[in-house]
């Protein structure tokens, strides 16, 4: 490992842990484990909310507050055979099934529209493969977590929900937060299901390795230091510098 990865600062939320390579195909990288999410959101009196759930500190993710989800099963696919064929639909229903027992409602998987996939950097880190989608859905309704995987729950706009990252109140792994971020930018919940029913969701496929001010970087696709593996070359930006300050987040290529 290098004396640069050694002396970067990282965010109590850097989930990646530390990269040790940069091939899916080296012998040390874990496997990749199917999972999908779903983004509930509702038109709340100050724009925007999301339905947000804590996970139990002593889990994977532990602490942190996430979209409802979770690993996708074989049983989830349809006829219960695991083929990449069927992956969109038992992504679907990986969806319904974590939301029904993570947070005591059910979403039909056909109001659900794809918001983005996302894969970790290599590493030796547990790696979720994970499709995000987002529905829209009205009115209080009960949610009704189980207080062991799951502690607690709130209605929250994206803005704020960025904000209380930013002074420390909660945590957010980056797919989380950039997802927050890019909800922050729509003026309403109808806005959010009419953009991505028209543009094809984002492909995240992560790269994350420390800049020269020691900082760890991850960068996607468009980055001019994505295919170096160089946050450090100038040009265009799709990044999240992850210091321990706080998340910064540069996009000059995707439109939202």
């Amino acid at each position: 490992m290098s004396d640069k990865t050694d002396q970067a600062t990282q965010h109590r939320n850097d989930m990646y842990g530390n990269i040790d390579s940069r091939s899916e195909d080296d012998p040390n990288v874990s496997a990749l484990i199917p999972a999908a999410t779903v983004v509930l959101v509702r038109q709340g009196d100050t724009g925007i909310e999301v339905l947000m759930l804590r996970k139990n500190s002593k889990i994977t993710f532990g602490g942190m507050w996430v979209f409802p989800g979770g690993k996708i099963d074989v049983a989830d696919y349809p006829g219960g055979v695991a083929d990449e064929a069927n992956i969109d639909a038992a992504a679907r229903a990986a969806a319904v099934r974590e939301t029904q027992e993570e947070a005591g409602i059910t979403v039909d998987a056909q109001d659900y529209v794809f918001l983005s996939h996302w894969t970790p950097p290599p590493g030796q880190q547990k790696r979720f493969a994970t499709w995000f989608f987002v529905a829209k859905v009205e009115g209080a309704m009960d949610i009704a977590i189980d207080d062991g995987e799951i502690k607690d729950h709130a209605w929250l706009n994206p803005e704020e929900a960025l904000r209380k990252h930013a002074a420390g109140e909660i945590d957010l792994v980056p797919p989380t937060w950039v997802t927050l971020y890019h909800l922050s930018l729509k003026p309403s919940v109808d806005a959010v299901i009419e953009y991505f029913s028209e543009n094809t969701g984002i492909t995240y496929n992560t790269r994350v390795v420390p800049a020269a001010s020691g900082e760890r970087v991850a960068m996607w696709k468009g980055d001019a230091g994505y295919d170096e593996w160089n946050p450090d070359t100038t040009g265009e930006r799709h990044r999240l510098a992850m210091p321990e300050g706080g998340f910064i987040f540069e996009n000059t290529v995707e439109q939202y």
